[in-house]
């Protein structure tokens, strides 16, 4: 996902047809319908339930929603895994993707971010936060761990990150952090990034599943 700074997830809208099309193209080669329908698969593979859109706010119902995404995230992922072998954890969760050890290993890391970062911006006036290299982290010796590790991070992650996310106050979602790359985030839209984000990578580890 992205350049060294990392947008972890990527802050964009889903490409239409006509991007997806345009990017095939270079001065010697009209894009074909096999370009296109090949840059539509890949676009499927990497966003498998579409790109995060950012919005400028979110209604109650909506923020509840994404606590309670956030809340299933991990049983979802310890049921998605479940039965996998060495193979498995070894192979790239998508053609040219990381392994889906390092896959299970990231979204702990990411989201022990979102709930540090959640953090900050409750006890801090817009701090600025940290961007991570997060493909470098994949590289480190913890992401070689059994991935049953950072199930147990995440679920113990999001038992903490939920207890304090349905405790805020609307005035406590409004509150906003700094990121280097993307700007000023109300803590309602780090929320809904984060709600994505486990969906996201969860959609990712459903389809590998389903194909292995």
């Amino acid at each position: 996902m992205g350049n060294p700074a990392m947008l972890e997830p990527v802050l964009a809208s889903r490409k239409t047809r006509a991007q997806l099309a345009g990017s095939a193209v270079d001065p010697n080669h009209a894009p074909t319908m096999s370009d296109v329908t090949s840059d539509l698969a890949t676009e499927q593979q990497r966003y498998p339930i579409g790109r995060f859109a950012r919005r400028d706010s979110y209604s109650r119902d909506e923020r509840a929603a994404h606590i309670a995404r956030l809340e299933a995230q991990p049983e979802r992922l310890r049921e998605v895994i479940d039965g996998f072998t060495d193979a498995d954890w070894e192979a790239p969760y998508r053609p040219g993707g990381w392994t889906v050890r390092q896959l299970v290993h990231h979204i702990a890391d990411s989201h022990l971010n979102a709930f540090l970062r959640v953090k900050l911006g409750l006890t801090e006036a817009t701090p600025t936060i940290k961007p991570y290299d997060q493909d470098a982290w994949v590289q480190l010796a913890d992401a070689r761990l059994d991935p049953s590790v950072s199930v147990a991070l995440l679920t113990a992650t999001h038992a903490r990150f939920v207890a304090v996310l349905i405790a805020m106050t609307s005035d406590d979602f409004a509150r906003d952090i700094m990121h280097p790359e993307t700007g000023r985030m109300t803590l309602d839209q780090v929320v809904a990034l984060y709600a994505w984000h486990g969906d996201h990578h969860l959609a990712q580890l459903e389809a590998y599943r389903a194909q292995r």
